[in-house]
């Protein structure tokens, strides 16, 4: 971090009904100690709206911005910004302003689960928001906790590419800032599916400086042993990782990871090997 006032960039869809990333932003600055700059990007993902003409919810006069951006930040007396973009590369548009503004984290919404099914309605220019991001985007979901009083970092310490390494770390920097600035409990969860390749529990305490009661090696797949682990000590938050763009191909989405958020409920913070932690 810069400093202990983060810069925080919002993404806000004008069409949505409620602005749950706003929300967020502004919930949680109740609990810092420095309030935060906001920096309110507002844009339409051309890949999951209906754009056309007939989508009367694209249309906002200056009521609309007084009403649903400006009136609720000036009454927490936040200092902020707001950037309104056009640009039909909303992936791209969101990456460039984040940077420009020297972003400390990302605030990006996502809409609900349908029911009966796994799959988020999560369209490839998030994925690339998520791998291409030099700081930590947090997936923001309608309902969930605002306070971040329990975070759960999933790690892989069986991996030992570099790149998992440095993936490790960032994300086990995250968890700890957040901690320590929101005055949270930190746990760690690996998950392990062979025996012979079982998750060194010495060493996860080593490099996470945790007690042994915040460590958790589940047995399992990935997704399913941080939503159990999530679920039995009530995580507010989850921090995940995800390879950046030297780490895959820019059309290859990262599986596990999309399981991963799949399977909470809660908001989820992604880091990547673009963020140097």
């Amino acid at each position: 971090m810069k400093s202990d006032q983060e810069r925080v960039f919002v993404v806000v869809d004008p069409t949505a009904s409620e602005h749950i990333a706003l929300q967020r932003a502004i919930i949680t600055a109740r609990f810092r100690t420095t309030a935060p700059i906001l920096y309110v990007f507002v844009a339409v993902d051309s890949e999951s709206i209906d754009t056309r003409a007939s989508n009367d919810s694209l249309f906002k006069n200056s009521q609309w911005f007084e009403d649903e951006i400006h009136a609720p930040l000036k009454k927490e007396g936040l200092d902020y910004q707001i950037e309104i973009s056009w640009s039909s590369e909303w992936q791209r548009s969101i990456l460039k302003s984040a940077n420009r503004f020297g972003a400390d984290v990302i605030l990006l919404p996502i809409q609900k689960k349908k029911k009966h099914t796994l799959r988020l309605t999560f369209t490839e220019s998030k994925w690339k928001v998520l791998k291409k991001a030099t700081c930590p985007v947090i997936l923001v979901r309608p309902g969930a906790a605002a306070q971040r009083k329990v975070i759960l970092a999933a790690v892989n310490f069986q991996g030992i590419a570099d790149q998992q390494r440095l993936l490790n770390a960032n994300i086990l920097t995250r968890g700890k800032w957040l901690a320590e600035h929101y005055g949270a409990e930190l746990h760690v969860v690996n998950a392990w599916k062979d025996s012979m390749n079982y998750p060194d529990r010495g060493k996860l305490a080593k490099e996470t400086g945790l007690p042994s009661k915040n460590i958790h090696v589940v047995p399992g797949y990935t997704d399913e042993a941080v939503a159990k682990t999530a679920n039995e000590i009530n995580a507010d938050l989850v921090i995940m990782g995800t390879l950046g763009q030297t780490g895959q191909t820019d059309t290859r989405r990262g599986n596990t990871a999309e399981r991963v958020i799949s399977g909470l409920d809660v908001d989820v913070v992604v880091v990547n090997t673009e963020y140097q932690s």
